[in-house]
């Protein structure tokens, strides 16, 4: 990720005076998934969904949250019932839409470094406190 305006952790990048808020942003939006995000792979993505006829708000909804799965998909669409109702050839172009956005889209940082090794503290995973809750 580029970071703009030096609103980084480090002092020595520094380019112009930066606002506590801008910090706050930043380290806000380093946890999102659009922080491993690079202009082409938006731009790759906007090209991608041209086939799905979506708006621009929802294309942007998509690329800010990058829904994993059909529930998190639909309240992102706006008559997801009508546009991809289950008739025929309508499901497929939703399956479609859900590998595009797990092909071309990076995961959010979270499950990036879940996957490389480093893990999750147990205190920020709700699924192991879940398990020790009910043992």
């Amino acid at each position: 990720m580029k970071i703009s305006r030096g609103a980084g952790k480090d002092p020595t990048r520094l380019i112009a005076g930066i606002a506590p808020s801008e910090y706050k942003v930043y380290d806000y939006l380093e946890q999102t998934a659009a922080s491993t995000q690079t202009r082409d792979i938006a731009i790759e993505f906007v090209q991608k969904c041209k086939e799905y006829n979506l708006a621009k708000a929802e294309i942007l909804n998509i690329l800010n949250i990058r829904p994993s799965c059909e529930a998190a998909l639909y309240p992102i669409i706006e008559d997801w019932d009508i546009r991809f109702s289950v008739e025929e050839g309508k499901e497929e172009e939703e399956l479609g839409l859900l590998k595009t956005i797990c092909q071309v889209l990076p995961p959010p940082p979270s499950v990036m470094e879940s996957d490389e090794g480093i893990g999750v503290e147990e205190e920020d995973n709700p699924d192991e406190q879940q398990k020790k809750a009910m043992e």
